[in-house]
């Protein structure tokens, strides 16, 4: 394991609580953040970075990186959104008129979206169909291991799409990945065919790239919109899951709606920051199903 450089303060307008940190890190945005019971710290990789987080008593964000590293405080920054207006995004929603999301955006304060490699947005949600959080965090790490260039002693990057296309599809399902190693082999060999394909679709505007996203195999609508939401900065991406769709029955009424209808009324209904309420009705529904 690395050495790890002193505890710095990392400023943010909108601060964490215990509980939002925790959800924004480990709570589906994203799989490859741990909680390291001995140094009460979580610590995450996405690209060729690794920090290490925690909050002080007096709630500031403390964060840590490997004395060996190359990466830096404003690739942290960048991940975490720290320059992102998420108090101004909120005051956008329509909570004056919507009881429920005022609700949930009430129980997690300081819940944000993370910025991550869109690439690797993309092959962690294929890796996420019919599977929960644990589960995927467990495939990826399989990847990363197996596939992943070393960044320090014991901590692998995940595979880029190169690394990956170079693999067999027996040499996927060897990793645990079942049915989505041979989704994730073909997608892989045509993005290596075509390395500036996911750049275009993630600077192409929301329904664009995302009707270009859903041409990958193995790439349906709600791997599509959690990948443009998390990877992409897309916030009016609204990716419909079995809890979403829970929550949009129960609390809303629209029993008997199919995914793509609820995606579009969510859209709608929350705006261009959709996506953001997504996470905070789906937080919410899952601590109070």
């Amino acid at each position: 394991m690395p050495d790890w450089t002193p505890w710095k303060t990392l400023p943010l307008k909108t601060p964490f609580t215990p509980d939002t940190l925790a959800e924004t890190l480990d709570g589906g945005q994203a799989f490859r953040w741990n909680f390291q019971e001995e140094e009460n710290c979580w610590q995450g990789i996405w690209g060729q970075n690794v920090a290490r987080l925690r909050l002080s008593e007096d709630g500031e964000l403390k964060y840590s990186l490997p004395k060996q590293s190359k990466g830096t405080k404003q690739e942290l920054k960048t991940y975490l959104r720290t320059d992102f207006d998420w108090d101004a995004a909120i005051d956008q929603l329509p909570w004056r008129s919507d009881p429920h999301l005022a609700t949930s955006l009430k129980a997690y304060p300081g819940l944000r979206i993370l910025k991550q490699p869109f690439a690797e947005a993309v092959l962690c949600f294929l890796c996420s169909a019919t599977k929960q959080i644990p589960q995927i965090k467990v495939m990826c790490e399989r990847m990363a291991e197996s596939l992943g260039n070393q960044i320090h002693p014991g901590i692998h990057a995940l595979p880029t799409w190169e690394q990956l296309a170079a693999a067999s599809e027996a040499d996927l399902r060897a990793l645990g990945l079942g049915f989505r190693a041979k989704n994730i082999k073909k997608t892989a060999d045509l993005l290596a065919n075509n390395p500036k394909l996911l750049n275009q679709i993630e600077a192409a505007p929301y329904q664009e790239a995302k009707e270009r996203l859903v041409q990958l195999p193995g790439v349906g609508e709600k791997i599509a919109d959690c990948a443009l939401l998390f990877g992409a900065a897309k916030l009016e991406a609204f990716p419909v899951d079995t809890w979403i769709i829970k929550v949009l029955e129960k609390r809303y009424n629209l029993t008997g709606w199919n995914p793509p209808q609820l995606s579009q009324f969510g859209r709608v209904h929350y705006g261009d920051y959709a996506g953001f309420a997504q996470q905070f009705i789906f937080s919410y529904e899952r601590s109070n199903p």
